[in-house]
């Protein structure tokens, strides 16, 4: 969605600051990107993985936030591969590595993402001020990593919705983007997304099956998405085209097609939606489980996905996102398959 200018890595803002470094990534995105921005990204196609490596083969993924806070920087940087090596030399990353571990305790996973070949994995310390990401290719080799200091807003973190909101869409998806920090969500950072969601499809570990340039590929492509609640449409878009070849963004119509609902003073904005799909018209009065449309690929967005986010007013640029209250006392997060049978 649209945010300030900034330097975005897998939809995620980072600054010199707070990366070490970033390799050659291919992880096909599912995030909404944003005006005036810079996205390194793939879609998927032709990604290679990296030959053998014949140094030590010891450092698995999950060993990387230990091996950063005993100082291993030798071992680490030996799982690089050859770009991140391009991009950053050891002694850099034992500079940055001791900086950011200092006074830190523990690094506790926050989120771990298998899709699309590629492993994202990450970590936040005891005291919640600072994050870990890891980027794996198949086998195991170090494509991407970072670190960050970590902001939070616990008076609205939690600050939940008045009403109860069902899953946006039936059967399994995907949790993209979600959760309480800009390691598992990115959209975190801007307070008119904060507690916004991307949402996909995956089987097997992919969100497409066939040529990844093609919408019709990519499992949650012309799925129903449904009223989260009871409500009264108040502004429908329906004429943006989906973007393509996959990977082809549109940032001068960040949301693309969208149907936003009033429930009595908290709006649900659905963005992204397939051209021509929308069901419903302003004023329409909808029922939770209603049908309002089908996801598509339309506006800022790297790959079919719905964004869902909860606002305090209609307009998604100017309002402040909402957490929501889910029902049943979901709490989905980044990397996290949820189910929803309405």
């Amino acid at each position: 969605m649209k945010k300030r200018s900034t330097n975005i890595i897998y939809g995620m803002a980072v600054t010199a600051k707070t990366a070490l470094a970033a390799g050659s990534l291919a992880l096909l995105l599912a995030a909404c990107g944003g005006e005036n921005t810079e996205v390194t990204t793939n879609t998927g196609a032709g990604h290679t993985t990296s030959p053998p490596m014949e140094t030590n083969q010891t450092l698995m993924p999950d060993d990387l936030p230990k091996a950063l806070l005993d100082g291993n920087f030798k071992e680490i940087y030996a799982r690089f591969n050859q770009p991140l090596k391009d991009a950053v030399s050891e002694a850099d990353l034992e500079k940055t590595g001791k900086e950011f571990t200092k006074g830190i305790r523990t690094l506790e996973k926050s989120s771990s993402m298998l899709l699309n070949g590629y492993d994202r994995r990450t970590w936040v310390n005891d005291s919640g001020n600072k994050g870990l990401v890891g980027m794996f290719d198949p086998d195991g080799v170090i494509t991407a990593i970072q670190v960050q200091e970590l902001t939070s807003t616990p008076e609205t973190d939690k600050k939940l919705s008045k009403h109860e909101y069902a899953l946006p869409f039936e059967g399994e998806w995907y949790v993209f983007w979600g959760g309480e920090n800009v390691l598992v969500n990115y959209h975190y950072e801007l307070e008119i997304q904060r507690y916004a969601y991307d949402f996909i499809q995956a089987k097997d570990h992919f969100s497409y099956k066939g040529d990844p340039l093609k919408n019709e590929s990519y499992y949650a492509f012309g799925k129903e998405i449904i009223a989260p609640a009871d409500g009264t449409v108040v502004s429908v878009v329906n004429d943006i085209i989906d973007n393509e070849p996959v990977g082809v963004m549109n940032p001068n119509q960040p949301t693309g097609n969208i149907v936003v609902i009033d429930h009595g003073g908290e709006y649900s904005h659905l963005a992204h939606l397939k051209k021509g799909s929308t069901t419903v018209n302003p004023g329409d009065k909808v029922k939770k489980g209603d049908v309002i449309g089908l996801t598509g690929n339309s506006g800022n967005s790297s790959e079919p996905h719905l964004h869902f986010q909860l606002s305090d007013g209609a307009d998604l640029f100017t309002a402040r996102s909402i957490n929501v209250k889910w029902e049943n006392a979901l709490k989905p997060i980044q990397g996290e398959t949820i189910n929803s049978a309405h």
